[in-house]
């Protein structure tokens, strides 16, 4: 794992002590509360004791028998359930330093925070209107294996995020995040399906250096790296001034889709660092 995965990440990863925000969790019990109403509390199980826990929910009972500490858990506590869908297509494998990459190495994150919670995950990589999931991951025994999968995907074919999206067996209300490049149409009615399918959502948009501010001359042929059109295009100053202004348009179209959605959007540049990304872009999901 030493080009994705590398020390770097996993220096960073240290450094992450964070929830992320869920307002509809449901599932097993575990660590997170649900929105559900009603005044049960009855018992349900226990599990280890992690920094910031309610000390009155410690069992010293339990101390006393195994020398460990472990909290009570009750039946509205319900362990958060989170999807992370990754774009596989082959516009991802783009820039100096590849969308793709980046989109793998924020998955990782990701999946380093929802494990490290107690919490459920699935892993979902979307290409040619079909997906491949690595489901029902729990614990943090689980993350090496969750890099392994990541570190083995390969960016190619179409997106059709929203077919692949639709193939998905969503088992209760959740947090779904969908790191893409966003080039669909479909943008919008993704947002609504998932909406549909009590998810709240996290768009994490995705683009190279190179496509926010490219650095182009003379005369080229621009081939599409997913249906193989060309494009015929002279360089100029003119185009490049035109090129930026459809792109902020771009972005604003999207933050204001998201909105609609209410859903949560995040600007990422693949060049970033990981300080930048974790520490910056990423800082609104805490």
């Amino acid at each position: 794992m030493s080009e994705i995965f590398n020390s770097d990440f996993y220096s960073k990863l240290n450094m992450l002590r964070f929830p992320l925000r869920i307002s509809n969790a449901t599932g097993l019990s575990g660590s997170r509360k649900s929105n559900a109403k009603g005044n049960s509390v009855e018992f349900s199980d226990f599990r280890e004791y992690r920094l910031g826990d309610d000390i009155r929910r410690i069992d010293w009972n339990a101390y006393g028998r195994f020398d460990k500490l472990y909290v009570k858990l009750f039946m509205e506590e319900k362990e958060g359930l989170f999807n992370i869908f990754v774009d596989n297509s082959a516009s991802m494998n783009y820039g100096e330093n590849s969308k793709g990459v980046c989109a793998l190495r924020i998955a990782g994150i990701l999946s380093y925070l929802v494990l490290s919670a107690g919490d459920r995950l699935s892993v979902n990589l979307m290409r040619d209107g079909s997906l491949t999931c690595h489901n029902n991951l729990s614990q943090m025994q689980a993350f090496p294996k969750c890099l392994q999968y990541l570190e083995e995907s390969v960016f190619t074919g179409n997106g059709q995020i929203l077919e692949s999206i639709k193939s998905k067996e969503f088992r209760g209300s959740g947090l779904s995040f969908v790191i893409t490049d966003c080039f669909t149409d479909d943008m919008e009615d993704i947002c609504k399906y998932l909406r549909f399918k009590n998810q709240d959502i996290v768009i994490i948009h995705v683009l190279a250096e190179e496509e926010i501010n490219p650095v182009l001359d003379g005369t080229l042929n621009l081939v599409d790296m997913e249906d193989g059109s060309a494009l015929k295009a002279t360089m100029s100053q003119s185009l490049i001034r035109t090129y930026k202004k459809n792109l902020k348009k771009f972005y604003e179209d999207m933050e204001s889709l998201c909105r609609r959605n209410k859903a949560t959007y995040i600007k990422v540049n693949s060049s970033d660092s990981l300080d930048a990304i974790v520490f910056g872009a990423m800082a609104v999901l805490k």
